[in-house]
């Protein structure tokens, strides 16, 4: 369907850089970096938790649709494409890149490629418009394009950014856990969503959530080392004790049942089917660019977001707010996005659900290991993997969410409304948009026409007029008939 700013109490197990404890310290700069091996395993494991809802959600937004020849994706092998690609990413951007940023198909992005790429071509075809995006990701960050936008953006929308981050994940971890809901547009009302299903909290589900976040948050504030995590494992355990002795209608995406069988073979027949170059004698040159263009956008500035937000909120950043090796962390972004469409898993991209384990302390790419390694192992554990129900892990987002804003919104110069409304705007659009691209869009365009207005235009970035401007025009391409 991913920030700045995690809790700022230390973790009691929190060594300061000591000595060496090894080769795998080194490499991933655990001491260094103020963390150890235990918060990093930690950390690995309640984002994978905060984030396996993946591999059941992305297989049904991706399976449900049909191409232009009315094929549709098999489920068990999306399991298996979205589980592999999130797992071979994720390792590779804990290797290489170093920090605890999770990687599986994006949300959104996934919704682009089944509803408007798929029906006016095969998929194959689609998943070869995905690929291309990622290639041209790649080009962008080898000429330094990409890393000039990121380091172009102000400070304070840079924090904007990631407390949009943070609300947007508190409404996700609201929303998916049934604590609020849409009201359907047959309501005929101007108010979008409700308390609970039906106006009132009810249910077991609910109640669960609701345990669950009282559980993290109480955790947190004792200051107890892994808070985020022993509220998942414990919610889940509560919600297998009462989905088996409760008559529950529902628990959303995913019930709490210990399966019959945990085991599961994966199918690896999606690997590799694309056609690169088909969708554009299907649907034209200029229509499949624009398509291509579509992901991208989505894919650059939702990652863009995501990476300038965790970076900051795991301290990666220096006294300039810059991330020191961040071409190869956009690189790997670039060859996911590459190798979610190779899958057919569609684009895959930063996780925001990253946060729930620098909640926890990571601060390394080891933390991406773990998750990387659970990943892998759900392709063979599938079953046991999607046992924990979204109402135990999205207690996790909710917290984070918080701490997320209580630690970025003071450092936003709120007097200067060239900069306090730009922020204002990309905090309250990626919520209200359920988009992170929409939040930067309309918050970069803002910035750009007030600054201007208020006879400082030399004071914005060359790269903050392109990018406005590419981002004028995409929101433009529905009334110019381009799409």
């Amino acid at each position: 369907m991913s920030t700045s700013a995690p809790a700022k109490a230390p973790m009691p197990d929190q060594p300061g850089p000591g000595p060496d404890s090894g080769a795998l310290d080194r490499y991933f700069k655990i001491s260094e970096r103020g963390s150890s091996l235990p918060r990093e395993i930690r950390g690995g494991f309640a984002t994978f938790f905060a984030m396996a809802y993946i591999i059941v959600l992305n297989p049904i937004i991706l399976g449900s649709a049909k191409d232009m020849y009315g094929n549709q994706l098999d489920n068990g092998q999306l399991v298996t494409a979205t589980a592999l690609t999130a797992a071979f990413t994720t390792l590779l951007m804990g290797v290489i890149g170093n920090v605890p940023i999770a990687l599986a198909a994006g949300l959104g992005v996934n919704s682009v490629v089944a509803l408007q790429l798929a029906p006016r071509m095969s998929w194959p075809d689609a998943m070869g418009m995905v690929v291309l995006a990622g290639f041209v990701v790649m080009l962008l960050v080898a000429t330094g394009l990409r890393e000039r936008v990121m380091n172009a953006v102000p400070h304070g929308l840079r924090k904007a950014i990631a407390i949009g981050i943070g609300l947007f994940i508190m409404l996700i971890g609201l929303v998916d856990s049934g604590f609020i809901s849409r009201i359907p547009d047959a309501a005929h009302t101007t108010v979008p969503m409700q308390l609970g299903s039906n106006g009132h909290l009810t249910g077991w589900p609910v109640l669960v959530f609701i345990l669950g976040a009282l559980l993290t948050l109480a955790l947190i504030v004792r200051k107890v080392p892994g808070a985020i995590l022993i509220s998942i494992v414990a919610m889940t355990v509560l919600g297998v004790i009462i989905n088996a002795v409760a008559d529950i209608p529902s628990w959303g995406l995913t019930t709490p049942t210990w399966p019959g069988n945990p085991f599961a073979t994966p199918d690896f027949g999606l690997i590799g089917e694309v056609s690169l170059f088909g969708g554009f004698g299907k649907v034209g040159v200029l229509t499949g660019v624009l398509f291509v263009f579509t992901v991208l956008l989505s894919c650059f500035f939702d990652a863009m977001g995501t990476i300038m937000g965790i970076s900051d909120e795991a301290k990666l950043t220096d006294g300039e707010g810059q991330m020191p090796g961040i071409n190869k962390v956009l690189f790997i972004d670039g060859v996911a996005v590459a190798a979610g469409g190779a899958s057919s898993a569609s684009a895959t991209t930063a996780f925001v659900e990253s946060t729930a384990g620098v909640g926890e302390g990571a601060r390394t790419g080891f933390a991406n290991v773990v998750t990387g390694a659970l990943f892998a192992v759900a392709l063979f554990l599938t079953p046991v993997a999607t046992m924990v129900p979204s109402q135990a892990a999205t207690p996790a987002l909710l917290a984070v969410g918080f701490l997320i804003l209580a630690g970025s919104i003071k450092e936003i110069d709120w007097a200067d409304y060239t900069i306090a409304i730009p922020a204002f705007v990309t905090m309250v659009m990626m919520p209200f948009t359920y988009s992170i691209t929409n939040g930067i869009g309309m918050g970069f365009i803002t910035f750009v026409v007030l600054r201007l207005a208020a006879g400082r235009g030399k004071e914005v970035p060359v790269p903050l007029y392109v990018v406005s401007a590419v981002f004028a025009f995409y929101y433009l391409m529905p009334a110019l008939g381009l799409t």
